[in-house]
């Protein structure tokens, strides 16, 4: 009892200092659909930026109800893994309905992106096998390679943020490895930079390598048709392995999926652990994403519509005087310096009734904290003007403009 007592005042001694600190993290509850405008218990109606439902799907009436039609027809889950108990049709329409959009031959879902990214690299790689990681990819990613490394005794390395030549040089280095892979995120989530792809591609093929791109903030935003990184830089259908998430543009709700070839989705199927160990995912969640998919093949106008609101938006934040990262993404990182500040403005922001969210160390380097905005296609010009208005308060209180 002692240890245990021991244990939990440590615990709480850390969160403590974290609160001093300025940098606990507060969560706050909402009483309505994700949505460009949402209840927050305490807040009232606010303004929400911090979103990843960039097409506005996750309170789309026809995606809500492909869910609920899911639920009534194949009832709340499997009780049990794929393999065991059988797999439901509506996750081989989903499957192959992504595979399509991507454009990869097959998929395989997971019950979350971190699961796809953790099942994948563990299970293709062997020793003998190299694997280079952009510096600034997910965490999602640096977690699956360094299990990958820790249970197949395979290299690995990180090559410098978007530095081909650094890229270049660790595959040259390894030249002599069984087989390569290079893992890169196509839209890099704190910076709302984009991935040189058809460079990567071109480095890939000079040194035999594969090409793996963790899509997760580009799969329904970038691209005339939202298919992602590859159609908006012209390589749709070259990239070997893609792995996403249904958790943003699509829907919103959770899940994940890898991409590629018949031949790896079959294998991962067959041996993939998060695969084999873990329950298909909800038919809910399997309908509502499908339906997300569908209804943005369908209309290609909600795609132009993030992009048209993303510019807006990064536009008039830069006439008001803030400086964000550069980009065409609807991401648009202001950085602050400190991690407290970028807190403290959040909470200042969500005062003005603007929902957005700070991030610092540890999820962007010491010194580059930031408030990260992100833009969606269900957002009106009322709603950017509004919001916008309320940067232009509290930057100027703050001294930030």
């Amino acid at each position: 009892m002692s240890i245990n007592q021991d244990f939990n005042r440590s615990l709480q001694t850390q969160l403590d200092q974290f609160r001093a600190d300025g940098v606990y993290k507060q969560l706050l509850y909402l009483d309505s659909p994700q949505d460009a405008r949402v209840q927050i218990e305490g807040h009232g109606e606010v303004i929400i930026l911090s979103s990843n439902n960039y097409l506005g799907l996750s309170n789309e009436p026809a995606v809500i109800e492909a869910g609920i039609d899911g639920l009534r027809r194949f009832g709340a889950g499997t009780g049990s893994v794929r393999f065991i108990c059988g797999t439901f049709t509506i996750h081989r329409e989903l499957e192959q309905a992504l595979a399509r959009f991507v454009g990869c031959e097959a998929s395989l879902t997971y019950v979350s992106a971190w699961n796809a990214n953790e099942g994948l690299t563990s299970t293709i790689v062997e020793e003998g096998d190299f694997v280079v990681s952009d510096a600034l990819n997910h965490a999602s990613i640096i977690d699956s390679i360094r299990l990958a490394k820790s249970i197949t005794k395979c290299t690995t390395a990180v090559y410098r943020h978007g530095d081909l030549d650094d890229l270049r040089a660790k595959l040259d280095a390894n030249r002599g490895a069984r087989r390569k892979l290079i893992w890169t995120d196509g839209v890099f989530s704190m910076e709302g930079s984009i991935a040189r792809l058809p460079d990567i591609l071109q480095i890939a093929r000079d040194h035999g390598a594969i090409v793996i791109v963790d899509d997760s903030h580009g799969t329904g935003v970038l691209g005339k048709t939202g298919r992602g990184t590859a159609e908006h830089l012209g390589v749709l259908g070259e990239v070997d392995v893609i792995t996403s998430t249904l958790g943003k543009a699509l829907g919103g709700a959770a899940g994940g999926f890898v991409a590629g070839s018949a031949a790896l989705a079959d294998y991962l199927t067959q041996r993939s652990r998060p695969q084999l160990f873990s329950n298909a995912l909800p038919p809910t969640v399997a309908a509502s994403a499908l339906a997300s998919v569908q209804f943005t093949e369908a209309h290609p106008e909600r795609v132009q519509a993030l992009r048209d609101n993303a510019r807006y938006f990064r536009e008039q934040i830069i006439e008001a005087g803030f400086k964000p990262l550069a980009g065409e993404t609807p991401i648009v990182p202001i950085i602050v310096g400190e991690t407290a500040a970028a807190i403290r403005m959040s909470e200042m922001l969500l005062t003005e009734g603007v929902f957005v969210t700070g991030f610092g160390f540890p999820v962007v380097p010491q010194g580059q904290a930031r408030v990260r905005c992100q833009v969606s296609a269900a957002h009106t010009r009322d709603d950017l003007d509004a919001a916008i208005a309320a940067f232009k308060r509290v930057g100027a209180k703050l001294g930030l403009i």
